[in-house]
């Protein structure tokens, strides 16, 4: 599916979840997201929950259509969107991992490695040039864990948000976004408001069309509704 032009949706639907995160019901399944920037250099936006390694992998070679990919942007390490940095490395061993310092503490610490020889440290607000496409990395920390970024995409105006403006059910079920990403908010991100009203503060000085969070479906513009309920949240 086509994000936009040069943004294309690789990510999976699971149904076969019945408690996310061992609590939160969600009848209507989860979708882990992840996305396929293709410039002259090509990005892709996290990996997805280990029990959908290869459904992943093949909407990603799907996407890159015979190109390499040249970066693994890790924006939150939680392991069902980290769970396959290196099943993904070791189909694409060329590609460099960019996170923090934070993600890549995080990386050791759960898997044992951090990728010394193959990775990019990135600081708050750096950027990083795919062609046409700049991506500039903002860093959310504890919304809602503390290795947190988002990254907006000054071409296609895009706002890839890690968990923020998430919500519950995967993408193949047709329902209302409101109720569930109410749900979500107070569940997985609200207890952490102060650090999501900061982002949102982050957000509105930049001009967003589309958002592209980790759950849930992608936001097009005009955003004012979500941008408002999650102020009233």
């Amino acid at each position: 599916k086509k994000i936009t032009d040069s943004i294309v949706y690789a990510g999976v639907n699971d149904h076969q979840v019945d408690l996310f995160e061992g609590h939160y019901h969600v009848p209507h399944g989860m979708a882990y997201n992840s996305y396929v920037i293709l410039d002259d250099k090509i990005a892709v936006m996290d990996s997805v929950d280990i029990n959908f390694t290869h459904e992943w992998l093949d909407h990603v070679a799907e996407a890159l259509d015979g190109r390499q990919p040249d970066y693994l942007v890790v924006q939150h390490m939680e392991p069902d969107h980290s769970a396959n940095i290196a099943n993904f490395l070791k189909v694409y061993p060329d590609t460099t991992v960019v996170g923090n310092m934070k993600t890549f503490n995080m990386l050791e610490a759960f898997f044992g490695e951090n990728f010394t020889d193959k990775r990019l440290v990135v600081n708050n607000m750096d950027t990083l040039s795919l062609g046409k496409h700049e991506l500039t990395f903002v860093f959310a920390p504890m919304v809602h864990w503390p290795e947190v970024m988002v990254t907006y995409d000054a071409y296609d105006k895009v706002l890839f948000s890690a968990d923020a403006f998430g919500k519950f059910g995967a993408l193949d079920v047709d329902e209302p976004w409101d109720e569930e990403a109410r749900r979500y908010y107070i569940g997985i991100v609200g207890k952490y408001g102060m650090q999501a009203q900061a982002l949102l503060k982050k957000a509105a000085t930049l001009d967003i069309q589309k958002i592209c969070a980790l759950h849930g479906p992608i936001l097009e513009a005009p955003l004012d509704h979500y941008l408002d309920l999650y102020n009233k949240w």
